[in-house]
């Protein structure tokens, strides 16, 4: 019976499989709550990822580098990080583990391998944590919020201190917060608890208290009184846009740097990845982390540009609608917003494609843009029309892209997808802000024009983009091999 012993070693193989992973996920938690180093895999995370989930990212690694990830070697090498003494690090095991597979490693062991790879971590800076506080607690308010509860560790990083937002509070209103915070018809349950502490006018998220406080004004608060100091404020209202409003902040005690996660006039406008070495903490104190268009395609726009140069280019962008559009038609200040944003397709504008040279100069006044928003909540696609300067292939720019997206500055920025089946559905939760599709591909036969197709969770993947540049604004970057 052939069949049935072969049937019989798969189950044990898989049985062994899970079994390796289940210890794996303690490795991870473990590293994680007792030393705040976190693993990722091909920067997808793995803190409160289940065996399925895990066993799914390997696959997925295996493809991307196009050589099994083995679960097994995945345990091993995080063992050997677990045995060497090391600052906080974010460390990239799938690279890690590939890179170990590559090397002749006869006389090396995994610890020896990890030892090598990861002397300079001594060299990390010591840092201090920075308190944050959240000014308003909309879509991108709320998921900063969940990622910054759940990535919390032993709060060496950014610490959620506080959330502002317009109104009186009371318990009622508290649970009405932190129901919006448990439950998201996008992203699904938060994976931690949410409590009220109505006596407090607070939010109990996952044991920690955050503040919950009202404000018209944000001079009008002395956060001190909350025992929060030298805080960056992270401004999601979208009600302050250039650097006099956003000075406001400033004048509050307490705060020391603001963060707006919009486009912002007069203040840098920063894509994490591309251009933020170019704005100094130290002599700013106001910043932007743009749109989530312009994070989505500005990584891309770069790797071309340094690539093949590009002579013009056209962005068209089908994004999902957002809560400033009418859910049924009623009066709009802008043209075809006032239509149901459920039952249409609408074109609008965006200022994506002017916005790029903020952090590009290169391609000032090279590229146009313009927007449709789409009947779906969440998930958007642009589709990057361009004229390059340089002839390329299908194969010659995928090439490229895959590098990028395997090694160097932009790896937390572009995600190489290998799916021929890929839907707008299918990269929601994805916390690079660029995906590119490498089976949309198309060049012109004479190699001089590639229309590329980058999705983006315009709220998820750019909610990360915000927080990547809230650690470089707070400077608690931790040692990070990718």
């Amino acid at each position: 019976m052939p069949f049935n012993k072969n049937y019989e070693k798969e189950l044990a193989f898989q049985a062994d499989r899970r079994k390796a992973t289940v210890e794996f996920i303690k490795i991870v938690s473990d590293l994680w709550y007792d030393k705040s180093i976190e693993l990722v895999i091909f920067r997808n995370q793995l803190i409160d990822r289940n065996v399925s989930q895990i066993l799914n990212l390997h696959e997925y690694a295996g493809k991307f580098v196009q050589k099994p990830i083995s679960i097994f070697d995945s345990v091993e090498i995080a063992q050997a990080i677990k045995a060497i003494d090391m600052p906080p690090a974010k460390l990239d095991i799938g690279k890690l583990t590939y890179e170990y597979q590559l090397e002749d490693n006869n006389n090396l062991t995994p610890r020896g391998f990890i030892t090598n790879k990861l002397k300079n971590a001594s060299k990390a800076e010591n840092f201090k944590p920075k308190d944050v506080v959240l000014y308003g607690f909309g879509r991108i308010g709320r998921l900063v919020a969940r990622e910054l509860m759940a990535r919390t560790g032993k709060g060496s990083q950014l610490r959620l201190r506080a959330i502002v937002t317009r109104g009186a509070i009371d318990a009622e209103i508290l649970e009405k917060r932190a129901a919006l915070l448990r439950n998201d018809s996008v992203h699904g349950d938060f994976s931690g608890s949410v409590a009220v502490d109505a006596k407090k006018n607070a939010l109990i998220i996952n044991g920690t208290t955050v503040n919950v406080i009202s404000a018209n004004n944000p001079e009008d608060i002395d956060y001190t009184q909350y025992g929060i100091n030298n805080a960056l404020v992270i401004d999601n209202t979208g009600a302050f846009r250039d650097k006099t409003a956003l000075s406001r902040h400033l004048k509050s005690k307490g705060i020391d740097k603001v963060l707006l996660t919009a486009p912002g006039k007069e203040v840098p406008n920063i894509v994490y990845g591309v251009n933020h070495l170019e704005n100094n903490p130290d002599t700013i104190d106001i910043f932007s982390a743009a749109s989530c268009t312009t994070n989505a395609i500005t990584p891309i726009l770069k790797v071309v540009e340094d690539s093949f140069g590009i002579k013009t280019g056209h962005i068209e962008t089908i994004h999902a609608y957002t809560n400033d559009q009418n859910l049924v038609d009623n009066f709009h200040n802008k043209y075809r917003r006032g239509r149901a944003a459920g039952l249409n397709m609408v074109i609008t504008e965006t200022g994506a494609g002017s916005a790029v040279a903020k952090a590009l100069p290169n391609l000032a006044g090279k590229l146009t843009s313009n927007a449709i928003r789409v009947p779906v909540p969440n998930g958007s696609l642009a589709i990057l029309n361009l004229e390059l300067k340089n002839k390329t292939s299908i194969h010659g720019i995928n090439t490229i892209m895959k590098t990028y997206a395997l090694e160097g500055d932009l790896v937390e920025q572009i995600k190489y997808e290998l799916s021929d089946e890929l839907v707008s559905t299918d990269i929601i939760g994805c916390s690079a802000p660029a995906i590119y599709d490498s089976k949309a591909t198309i060049v012109r036969p004479d190699g001089k024009n590639a229309i590329l197709y980058i999705w983006y969770d315009n709220e998820y993947g750019y909610s990360h983009q915000v927080i990547r540049l809230a650690k470089y604004i707070a400077k608690v970057r931790r040692f990070t091999y990718y």
